[in-house]
């Protein structure tokens, strides 16, 4: 009976990571709302963690940290060169003007974090 319930806990283990890596689909992406998007830091995401913005535009992306995690305390944007410490608690706003449309990633210094920039 061990090795049974040992056996389909593996089983439902590896199923979540097939999941979570190769068939999980984002939902809509954020677009901003008077000039704005707010981004949430909790519970090891962005949300959103899909932002979608016009070229050649300002856009100000509001991050709001709530996760007291170290790795939570940055976010990075490496294709547009911009690293921004999040103070735990505090909106930090980030003005960005991508020039080029295209998919940017932005994530914490370990990756744990992700989010996408579409650019339009």
């Amino acid at each position: 009976m061990t090795t049974l319930l040992v056996n389909l806990s593996g089983l439902l283990l590896m199923a979540a990571i097939v999941w979570w890596f190769w068939l999980y689909r984002p939902g809509l992406a954020a677009q901003p709302e008077a000039g704005a998007v707010q981004i949430t830091v909790a519970n090891g995401v962005y949300s959103p963690d899909r932002i979608q913005v016009p070229a050649n535009q300002p856009t100000r992306l509001r991050f709001l940290r709530q996760d007291p995690s170290a790795c939570a305390a940055t976010v990075i944007f490496d294709e547009l060169d911009i690293s921004v410490e999040l103070p735990l608690g505090e909106a930090k706003e980030i003005v960005i003007t991508p020039a080029a449309p295209g998919q940017y990633s932005f994530s914490c210094p370990m990756q744990m974090y992700r989010g996408t920039l579409e650019v339009k």
